[in-house]
Order: C-alpha cells, then sequence, then structure tokens
C-alpha cells in the first residue's frame, strides 16, 4: 500500500515538473507562426515598389497640356503611340496648324518614313504667337517654310534626361540647345516643353508653347 502511494506521488510530481516545459514549448511556437516578416524581407518588399513606380513615371508623358490630350482614340497617347509621327499629330486637336504646315511644305512623308527622331512640336498657340502677316508670308513660301519645319526636327529619339543640357543637330542642319530638368525644359531658352516625351511609332515627340526658328 506504501510503495503504490509513493508510485502515485512520483507520477504526480513528474508531470508537475513536465508541464511548465511542455507549455513554454507551445507558447514558443505560437509566437514563432505569428512572428512578423524579417527586416530584410521587410526592405525587399519596400525598394521594389517605389523603384517600380519611378519607372513607370518615367516613361510617361509629363506637362500641363498633356491634360489636353485625349484620353481615347486614334489622337490620345496609346493611339499616337501606334502611327508614325505626322500622322500621330494630325490627331492632335492641338497640333492642328502644324500639321497643315507639314502638309504645306510637303513633309508628311518625310516625317512619316523617318527612323528614331525628335521633333519639337509646336501647338497651334505657338503659331498663334506669330502676327498673321508674317505666318501666312511664311506659310506662302515652302522653302523657308520646310527650313523651319526640319528645325523642329532631331535626328535621334531624345529622353527628358538628354535634355537636361543638350545640343542637337537638327535635319534643317542648325543647332538646337535645350536645359531643365524634372518636367521642365527649354529649348534655345525661348519655347517651353508643355507635354513632353510623347511616343509615336517612329519619333519621341515633345510638344512646345513657341515656334523655333532656324539661327
Amino acid at each position: 500500500m506504501n510503495a503504490l502511494k509513493i508510485r502515485r506521488t512520483a507520477v504526480a510530481v513528474a508531470a508537475a515538473a513536465v508541464l511548465p516545459f511542455t507549455l513554454a514549448a507551445c507558447s514558443d511556437s505560437g509566437d514563432t507562426k505569428s512572428a512578423p516578416p524579417a527586416a530584410g524581407d521587410q526592405a525587399k518588399t519596400g525598394e521594389s515598389t517605389p523603384s517600380d513606380g519611378a519607372a513607370m513615371t518615367g516613361d510617361k508623358p509629363f506637362g500641363a497640356a498633356c491634360a489636353g490630350v485625349p484620353k481615347e482614340g486614334a489622337g490620345s497617347f496609346d493611339g499616337m503611340a501606334k502611327d508614325p509621327v505626322a500622322t500621330a499629330a494630325s490627331n492632335n486637336p492641338a497640333l492642328s496648324t502644324l500639321v497643315a504646315a507639314v502638309k504645306q511644305a510637303g513633309l508628311v512623308d518625310t516625317l512619316n518614313n523617318a527612323k528614331d527622331i525628335t521633333v519639337f512640336a509646336p501647338t497651334n498657340d505657338a503659331f498663334a504667337k506669330i502676327p498673321k502677316a508674317d505666318l501666312d508670308k511664311v506659310l506662302a513660301d515652302k522653302e523657308q517654310l520646310t527650313k523651319i519645319l526640319t528645325y523642329h526636327v532631331v535626328g535621334q529619339k531624345l529622353t527628358p534626361q538628354q535634355l537636361e543640357n543638350g545640343s542637337f543637330e537638327t535635319l534643317q542642319k542648325g543647332m538646337v540647345t535645350t536645359s531643365g530638368s524634372g518636367e521642365a525644359y527649354k529649348v534655345n531658352d525661348t519655347s517651353n516643353v508643355v507635354c513632353g516625351n510623347v511616343r509615336t511609332a517612329n519619333a519621341n515627340v515633345y510638344i512646345v508653347d513657341t515656334v523655333l526658328m532656324p539661327k
């Protein structure tokens, strides 16, 4: 009888001794499952999202006048990207005067068939800055009109970064200079880029607020 009591007491003591360790182990297991991600994992997640966002932003058109570009259809940014530059410009209402001038000079095929060019495209308002009598005179002089229009074209695709402090030969054989940063750029220190980094099938287009005159 005494031996049986001693045996039961020993088992109870052993169980009491083991129980705290069992509870502690269960508690540790629960903490492990609910633990937050490692600092390294958080850093990886934090780095990838802003980086991807910045890359996407750098690829998009920028500037106040971009808001006036149609949201859909052939004149939208997606639509213009599918057409060569003269055709793409003809679908943008803000460039109708430029398109008429290009047709008058017979440069539609020249621009559409060119490869990897940049066009500084004056808006209708840019042409409106020129006195009507002077503009009519230029439009009537095909040789002079061709010189002015080809002065707006550079024989390579320029990125915004290249415009920060650049000097480029045009198809007219003159030089244009560019300066600026971020989303603010000037051409020849007089013409502001109002909607830049617009892609067409064969050109990068920077819409400007002043007509450039060959030097």
